[in-house]
């Protein structure tokens, strides 16, 4: 990232670094497979010296907001559903770095603004979550849901923050230790397209960078009708400046821009 788009990143008010979160870890411990991607513990519950257990803590982000602009300017609030895929899919990838491929057990917190999300996008959120992991598990995977915590907290969160917590346990002995040396290759898959377990197509933007992605893309329509969808400590140059409402194409097919998380 170039130093002016990094500025540009900061002065939103995210880190592209983390240095303050690296900073914060440092010291603490870092597992038995200390350059495994994630926290590799000995197993608690079972104390048996082959198993180890993973637990591992992600969300979907700012792409919760795109949600919540798409759910007030059209009332469709299906799209709450995708977001708690999101959040699942942002667990399970992180665990198959390391090697947990099965067995997993999920819990899910959805903190709210109740002023702003209503009982329908609690529910959403909770039906996506419960219709993909029935997807995931007719393809095979043996994973759960283990409930979670919703709660109100207007004077916190704005709109809607939706996060995950997965764990699971293998054997020591099938972990990936991470770590790389001289013979290994860098595999890259793209993201977009359509995969066979999905309903429509995705752009690849999914991950890291939406909080930028989504200020830069989208038009001041958003900052005058939703002040609720961005920090106002922010300044108002750096605030949805782009040219785009969510329902215009996107260049070069035929997604619309909400398509783009």
């Amino acid at each position: 990232m170039s130093e002016e788009n990094t500025a540009r990143y900061q002065d939103r008010g995210v880190s592209a670094s983390k240095a303050d979160v690296h900073k914060a870890v440092e010291n603490l411990d870092k597992g038995l497979f200390p350059s495994a991607f994630c926290k590799v513990t000995e197993d608690f519950l079972s104390t048996d010296p082959e198993k180890c257990s993973i637990i591992h803590s992600d969300g979907s982000g700012t792409k919760s907001i795109l949600a919540y602009l798409y759910y007030k300017e059209t009332g469709d609030v299906s799209v709450f559903e995708g977001i708690a895929q999101d959040s699942i899919v942002m667990n399970i990838d992180d665990l198959l770095c390391v090697g947990a491929t099965d067995g997993i057990l999920l819990s899910s917190t959805i903190n709210r603004n109740a002023k702003t999300c209503g009982g329908e996008v609690i529910e959403a959120i909770i039906r996506g979550n419960e219709k993909f992991i029935s997807l995931l598990q007719s393809y095979g995977l043996r994973i759960i849901n283990g409930g979670g915590e919703t709660a109100d907290m207007g004077d916190v969160v704005r709109t809607v923050s939706v996060d995950t917590c997965a764990v699971a346990g293998m054997d020591r002995k099938d972990v990936i230790q991470g770590g790389i040396i001289p013979g290994l290759a860098i595999v890259g898959l793209s993201s977009t397209g359509q995969a066979s377990y999905e309903n429509e197509e995705n752009s690849g933007v999914s991950s890291n960078g939406l909080t930028s992605a989504r200020h830069d893309v989208l038009c001041s329509y958003y900052k005058e009708n939703f002040s609720e969808a961005y920090a106002p400590e922010v300044d108002p140059s750096l605030v949805y400046c782009g040219p785009f409402r969510m329902s215009d194409q996107l260049p070069g097919c035929g997604l619309p821009w909400r398509g783009v998380p």
